[in-house]
C-alpha cells in the first residue's frame, strides 16, 4: 500500500487500527532489564511498513498544523525498547514532538528531562528554547500566584539557564545576541529611520520580528536624543555667579560642581539595552 503524504498514513491507521484514535495501544509484558535489547521493528500495519523517517516525517506534518492532540495518540501507538533506544525514538523529529506533547499537556518534567539529555540541531533551538523559557514561567507564575514581570522573568532565565543540548552557545547581552547587535547598530548608523521593507529585510537578517526591529530603533532613537540634550545642557552651563565652568566644568575650586554634574550626567549612548523590545 503507498501513501501519497504523511496525512494519508494517519487517515489509513485510523481506519486500521481503532486503538489509534481513543488513546494509547495495549501493551505486551513489561520487559524485565536482564532481558537482552532488542531492536524496535519499523511501525507495521495490516500490509503495510513505516521506516523511522517515514515516521519522522508524519511528527513534523503533525506538528506542524498544530494537532498536539493526534500527535500525542500517534506516539503512544509507536513500539517502544526496554531501553527507548531505537531507530525511531533516537530521531530528532520524534524526539521534538515528544517535547511539544510534553510542554502542551503540562508535563515540564518530561519535558525538561527530554530537553536536558538529548542533544538538538540548531533548527530545533528556537523553538525548544522558547518552550524551557516559558515552562519555567508558568511555573513560577503558579508557585507565586501572580503574572510575572520583566525583572522576574529575567530572574527566571537567570536561574534556569538554557541547557547546552539546546543552545549554540553563543553569549548573549540582554535580550539579542552579540551579532543581532552588531547588524542593528551598522543599519543604524546608515539609515536612523527604516522604512517597512527595510525594517522586514532586516528582520529576515537577524532572526527577529519587525516589531523587535523597529522598538530596538526607536529606543535608540530616543537615547541619543537624551544624549544630545544631555550633551548641550553641559555645554551651555553657567556657574552661580554667573561666570562660565572652566574646562572640565568646574565652577568652584574643590571641583564640587564637576563632581555633581557627573553624577547626574547619564551615558546613554554606551547602552544598547533591548530588556524592553
Amino acid at each position: 500500500m503507498v501513501f501519497r503524504s504523511p496525512l494519508d498514513f494517519l487517515s489509513a491507521s485510523r481506519l486500521l487500527l481503532p486503538h489509534f484514535a481513543d488513546g494509547p495501544p495495549h501493551l505486551p509484558r513489561s520487559r524485565s532489564p536482564e532481558d537482552p535489547p532488542v531492536a524496535a521493528p519499523p511501525l507495521t500495519l495490516p500490509g503495510i511498513c513505516f521506516s523511522a523517517s517515514q515516521i519522522a516525517s508524519v511528527c513534523e506534518t503533525l506538528e506542524e498544523t498544530g494537532d498536539i492532540e493526534r500527535l500525542a495518540r500517534f506516539l503512544w501507538s509507536l513500539p517502544v525498547t526496554a531501553d527507548g533506544r531505537d531507530s525511531i525514538s533516537e530521531h530528532e523529529s520524534v524526539r521534538r514532538a515528544r517535547a511539544v506533547v510534553a510542554f502542551h499537556t503540562g508535563s515540564f518534567r518530561e519535558l525538561y528531562r527530554i530537553l536536558e539529555t538529548h542533544r538538538f540541531t540548531r533548527t530545533s533551538h528556537g523553538k525548544l528554547q522558547a518552550m524551557w523559557l516559558e515552562a519555567h514561567y508558568r511555573e513560577a507564575e503558579k508557585l507565586r500566584g501572580r503574572p510575572l514581570g520583566p525583572v522576574d522573568k529575567y530572574r527566571v532565565r537567570k536561574k534556569f539557564p538554557l541547557p547546552r543540548t539546546i543552545w549554540d552557545g553563543e553569549q548573549k547581552t540582554h535580550c539579542f545576541k552579540e551579532r543581532t547587535r552588531g547588524l542593528l547598530r551598522e543599519w543604524y548608523l546608515q539609515d536612523p529611520y527604516p522604512n517597512p521593507g527595510k525594517k522586514r529585510e532586516l528582520a529576515h537578517a537577524t532572526g527577529l520580528t519587525p516589531t523587535q526591529v523597529g522598538n530596538w530603533f526607536k529606543n535608540r532613537r530616543q537615547r541619543d536624543r537624551a544624549a544630545a540634550a544631555k550633551n548641550r545642557l553641559q555645554h551651555h552651563r553657567v556657574c552661580p555667579d554667573g561666570s562660565r565652568p572652566l574646562s572640565g566644568g568646574d565652577c568652584s575650586p574643590d571641583g564640587s560642581a564637576e563632581r555633581a554634574d557627573r553624577e547626574t550626567f547619564l551615558s546613554v549612548t554606551d547602552s544598547d539595552s533591548d530588556l524592553d523590545v
